[in-house]
């Protein structure tokens, strides 16, 4: 027999203390049903319920957050004996992000311990919806003329495709060296090998061989002095320099500011040498 309860003004049920205490009300049936609005003033809500349906579209979290303090704000998914999943405002970083965490979602923020995935469409509609991996490698892969094109200082252009790898080969007397992130280190070798010829890359610019510290320019090999086009001008330093042979009979001559006021010289040879000894007595 069904039973109503008319008050002509507010109507409370209060047990023991009321809400400071610590005895509760049990609504027990199939169906309760709550006309008007629930305003529910305590500190925690739980619902323990299979289905959840709610009309309201826009649902509202985080009410009376003021902004005086960074407060996350968003869903947690427990998970059983692995961690939680989370989707939420980082206040802190003024972004939502996708997370696993061990936080139960009792506090005001979220201790991110891994990043996790989103699914989106493949291919998207709009050019503000975010796109699959599939979708921008596919793309990458037809774009006309994507094809990254290396040459060397042949004019030879090599075609790098997708899934190759650009090397960066030292040859002789170069080393390279990958590392993250991004970077490629090249190194010239001490110990120089293989080498034909060493020019300076200015006209009439000096070539300068200069050794560490005390250590010396060692030649094992012949030096070999090419005809000088004319006499070198005299400075503080000797110059050593080939023209057609004179009077000491080897063709290599000498220059220095600071020597015979700056006039030129020739070695003389052995056999000149011998021969002024004798002529001298």
């Amino acid at each position: 027999m069904a039973k109503h309860l008319r008050t002509s003004g507010d109507y409370t049920i209060k047990t023991g203390t009321g809400a400071s205490g610590s005895n509760s009300v049990t609504l027990d049936s199939k169906t309760t049903r709550v006309k008007g609005d629930l305003i529910v003033e305590g500190s925690n809500t739980s619902l323990d319920t299979t289905t959840l349906t709610i009309e309201d579209p826009i649902i509202r979290l985080a009410k009376n957050n003021t902004n005086t303090a960074d407060t996350d704000s968003g869903i947690l998914v427990e998970r059983g004996v692995d961690n939680n999943a989370a989707f939420y405002w980082n206040e802190g970083e003024s972004s939502f992000k996708a997370v696993l965490t061990t936080s139960d979602g009792t506090g005001t923020s979220i201790t991110d311990t891994a990043l996790t995935s989103i699914k989106v469409a493949t291919t998207p509609t709009d050019s503000n919806h975010a796109a699959s991996k599939s979708y921008v490698d596919s793309e990458l892969l037809s774009a006309a003329g994507f094809d990254l094109k290396i040459a060397g200082d042949d004019s030879t252009a090599i075609t790098v495709a997708s899934g190759q790898i650009l090397q960066f080969v030292g040859g002789a007397n170069i080393s390279t060296v990958g590392s993250e992130p991004d970077t490629i280190t090249i190194d010239l070798g001490q110990n120089l090998t293989n080498i034909e010829s060493i020019s300076s890359a200015t006209s009439n610019a000096n070539l300068t061989l200069a050794s560490n510290g005390t250590g010396d320019v060692v030649i094992n090999d012949t030096l070999t002095f090419s005809a000088a086009a004319s006499t070198p001008t005299a400075s503080a330093v000797t110059k050593i320099y080939n023209k057609t042979a004179g009077g000491g009979g080897t063709g290599l001559f000498f220059i220095n500011s600071n020597i015979s006021s700056g006039t030129e010289g020739e070695l003389i040879s052995k056999k000149k040498a011998t021969a002024l000894a004798i002529a001298l007595g």
